[in-house]
């Protein structure tokens, strides 16, 4: 069941904060703003037409209260995709790309 718990955002039935009438997840309007220093502006021009400055804020508010969990959620995320690709460094496709010398 949803809930909603701000304006602009709401909780998924596993606790996912995602931004009203989108398929956006406030978790992604976080990394925009941790990864490229991005102004609320600058993620509204990237966004332009599909969310509004206000829905942005929210997101963006919802994640500073919320730190601690979305940035823990985002340490296990980058883990799990870390170990993902480390699994795949020495698949038999690289390893026969390597025996052909296309890969170091």
């Amino acid at each position: 069941m949803a809930t909603r718990i701000a304006s602009h955002v709401w909780l998924d039935a596993d606790g996912v904060a995602w931004i009203d009438d989108t398929n956006v997840k406030v978790i992604e309007i976080a990394l925009e703003k941790l990864a490229h220093g991005s102004s609320p502006e600058e993620i509204y021009d990237q966004h332009r037409g599909h969310l509004s400055l206000a829905q942005i804020h929210a997101a963006l508010t919802y994640y500073f209260d919320h730190q601690a969990e979305l940035d823990a959620e985002i340490n296990r995320q980058v883990g799990e995709f870390d170990s993902l690709r480390a699994a795949t460094l020495n698949s038999p496709g690289r390893q026969r790309l390597r025996a052909q010398g296309k890969l170091p």
